[in-house]
């Protein structure tokens, strides 16, 4: 039949998603009951399916629409209609409605929350049984609240084969119980916030990986525990639902700081992991880009980097993609505030900005900041607490398996290829032994650095205008053994240093070298294993000449430790007082990024600037040296051992450092004849007879073995045979050696 368009008779049947007949017309199109359990009846008004009512108010020539059913089916009222009954319409596999408040006012008390799972039950009380197609606009009440329902997607289920029918994106499909029902926020909207299991998407894990998070496939090694913990604090989060945050009652890690050494792969961290996410494109900024000239343009930098994410929080809510912002070199913004005398106070100014769209009054919570730095300790306190960059990870120096890692990362191509001798495959493990405290990008120079050797074997440098012999280019382990002579880490041990001060050798002159050499090798021992032992600081004191600086070096080196470092006078020459803390400081800081670390301070009493008239010393780099060596290594597994040198102790102990240090040990001076006559024939080569008569000349005064050998070589340039150095010549140079 044909029938006339016209008004609800009242406001509150709009609610209803239904149209109105008059009885008598209804039962014409229905003369009998369409089914069984109590589902409305279903008329087809020119091409759109609806629920039909009876209501006495409605003319027997008029079909009563609502204004948003109106504007949809594209009628006008008295418009003449079509109006016949739909019967047996397909089930819903599946609906998704988008959500907006009817009335788009801006609410007073911020967005109007949703619980999804009670408006699930809603939408089947109300309209269970009517019929829907995507694009359709309804009006529902949901507790007082006057929502905007959209109908975004459905699916119809096919009946013949069990399967969701998608072809048809307006298909008509009947809301059931089975049907699943989940809602979104309407595009643009902020008017409604929404939690429960029915948020679109809601129900399962995102899908918040592109692909394998496997960090040596993505070229990073030696990083597992690293980034178990980035995984942990950061990710693990953002994969569940959020409905299930909000019942945790938890927000999302928006912030993490990686710092530590140079060259460990920080920025390639940070950048593999923007690769491998389901986000938006990261944007990589350094922090020195973000400073302008002009006032104002730096501030107005960090709010174009939150930009985009603020936009798509507000039209997305929940439902919006992970902003990835990486800031490298952030100490040179983010100083601390206050710190930075300029006069302009765009620094305080960058860090104020960054601190209010971290997590300011209005928060966003699809944003995570990668921020990287060298030097942790610069940057303000106030970004560093929980809420914004609260996740804080050291990339550190890898491990041996980690090593072995990253060898196996750098020479993966050489091995595809056929490029990698065999014996460097299975010598790896060597390798990685070889190479303790190098960084990642130290390996990676290692590698390069023997394939150069590689490269150069299979050229005629004599003539390059031959092609270079492909089939015979190879890495071989003789090109890394070569490579490992040149590349020297920067928290290795300095091997040239040590080797220098002990030129002329270590000679065991008797009982009471062997003594010490044991007491002393025995602390080395207790510091490589014993975990008890966090630090340990040894003196060597003794009268000069005695060899107390040679017999440091030359412990340093048989320990092994994979970081060594001598402190001396020599080295900071012209420093001032300021600049000499700072230097002790940061070679300590470097310290505790090894496992094994052993600091050579050697002629303390230079270092501090002692003299015996005048300013006695520098009481400021005094205090640092004695504050640093009660100061225990932070990081738990880590072990420091500290070795200094005096040879005025008697003085040291009134200013407090001979009892700073944990063992104190006298390097003697040689007094018997034995252990001069040892010495003597060992290094200067002197006859056995003449170093007898050497040694009664000497005692019974003492002598250091330093000035001994002096002696003897300052002989052998005054003796006529070189080869042999007689008793008379010793003697006299002794003198002149004011012995």
């Amino acid at each position: 039949m044909h029938l006339n368009v016209g008004n609800l008779p009242e406001n509150r049947l709009a609610l209803t998603n239904k149209v109105y007949l008059s009885a008598s017309t209804l039962q014409k199109l229905f003369p009998t009951k369409s089914n069984s359990k109590g589902l409305p009846p279903l008329v087809y008004v020119d091409s759109h399916a609806y629920a039909a009512c009876a209501h006495k108010g409605i003319s027997d020539n008029i079909i009563a629409l609502n204004g948003l059913h109106r504007r949809y089916c594209q009628l006008a009222l008295n418009a003449s209609v079509e109006v016949k009954p739909f019967e047996a319409p397909k089930t819903l596999a599946s609906i998704e409605f988008s959500v907006d408040l009817l009335a788009k006012k801006v609410t007073r008390g911020g967005a109007i929350d949703i619980d999804t799972d009670r408006l699930k039950n809603g939408v089947l009380l109300e309209y269970e049984g009517q019929v829907f197609e995507t694009g359709r606009v309804f009006a529902m009440d949901f507790e007082g609240v006057r929502l905007e329902m959209n109908i975004k997607d459905c699916q119809l289920v096919d009946l013949g084969n069990g399967k969701s029918d998608n072809s048809n994106n307006k298909a008509i499909g009947q809301l059931l119980s089975p049907t699943v029902i989940t809602f979104s926020k309407a595009k643009g909207t902020n008017l409604v916030s929404m939690s429960g299991e029915s948020i679109s998407g809601g129900g399962v894990a995102n899908n918040l990986f592109l692909g394998d998070f496997d960090f040596e496939k993505l070229g990073i090694g030696g990083l597992t525990s690293e980034f178990n913990q980035i995984f942990r604090r950061a990710f693990a989060s953002r994969v569940w639902p959020s409905h299930i945050m909000k019942q945790m009652g938890i927000t999302h890690v928006r912030g993490m700081l990686l710092f530590g050494p140079p060259g460990c792969g920080k920025t390639l961290i940070a950048r593999q992991i923007g690769k491998v996410l389901n986000a938006r494109e990261p944007k990589i900024v350094n922090g020195p880009e973000i400073l302008d000239k002009y006032v104002g343009a730096s501030e107005g930098k960090i709010r174009e980097l939150f930009a985009d994410a603020e936009k798509e929080q507000k039209e997305a809510g929940e439902s919006s993609m992970l902003h990835i912002i990486i800031m490298d070199e952030m100490d040179a913004i983010c100083k601390a505030r206050g710190s930075v005398k300029d006069g302009t106070g765009v620094t305080d100014s960058v860090v104020n900005q960054l601190l209010s769209k971290i997590d300011g009054v209005d928060s966003l919570n699809n944003i995570l900041l990668i921020g990287m730095t060298n030097r942790k300790d610069m940057i303000d306190d106030a970004l560093l607490r929980p809420g914004r960059l609260e996740l804080h990870v050291e990339i550190g120096l890898p491990d041996e398996p980690g090593r072995i890692q990253i060898l196996n990362i750098h020479t993966k191509s050489m091995r595809a290829t056929n490029r990698l001798n065999q014996e460097v495959v299975d010598k790896l493990p060597l390798i990685a032994q070889r190479t303790k405290n190098f960084t990642g990008a130290e390996i990676e120079g290692l590698i390069k650095d023997a394939a150069s050797f590689a490269l150069t074997r299979c050229l005629d440098i004599n003539d390059l205008t031959k092609p270079p012999d492909v089939k015979k280019l190879l890495l071989q382990y003789a090109d890394i053994d070569r490579a490992l002579s040149e590349i020297q880490p920067k928290f290795g041990a300095k091997n040239q240093e040590l080797k220098a001060l002990v030129r002329n050798g270590i000679v065991n002159y008797g009982d009471n070298f062997d003594s010490l050499v044991t007491t002393l090798q025995r602390l080395v021992a207790q510091v490589r294993s014993s975990s008890r032992t966090p630090l340990l600081s040894l003196l060597l004191h003794g009268q000069s000449s005695s060899g107390k600086t040679a017999l440091a070096a030359n412990l340093a080196m048989e320990s092994t430790f994979p970081f060594i470092r001598v402190i001396s006078a020599d080295e900071m020459i012209g420093y001032s007082e300021h600049t000499k803390c700072q230097t002790i400081h940061r070679i300590f800081l470097d310290s505790y990024k090894s496992p094994l670390s052993l600091i050579l301070l050697d002629d303390i009493e230079r270092i501090i600037d002692y003299v015996p008239i005048g300013p006695r010393f520098s009481n400021t780099v005094l205090q640092t040296i004695l504050v640093l060596l009660k100061k225990i290594p932070p990081d738990e597994g880590r072990r420091l051992m500290i070795i200094g040198t005096t040879s005025v102790p008697h003085l040291l102990e009134d200013l407090g450092i001979v009892q700073s240090f944990s063992v104190s040990q006298e390097v003697p001076l040689l007094s018997s004849k034995e252990e001069i006559v040892e010495v003597l024939q060992s290094i200067a080569k002197i006859d056995p007879t003449e170093a007898e008569e050497i040694a009664y000349a000497i005692l019974p005064k003492s002598i250091g073995i330093k000035q001994l050998l002096m002696v003897a070589e300052m002989a052998k340039e005054s003796s006529s045979d070189s080869a042999a150095v007689d008793a008379t010549t010793f003697l006299e140079c002794l003198h002149i050696a004011g012995f």
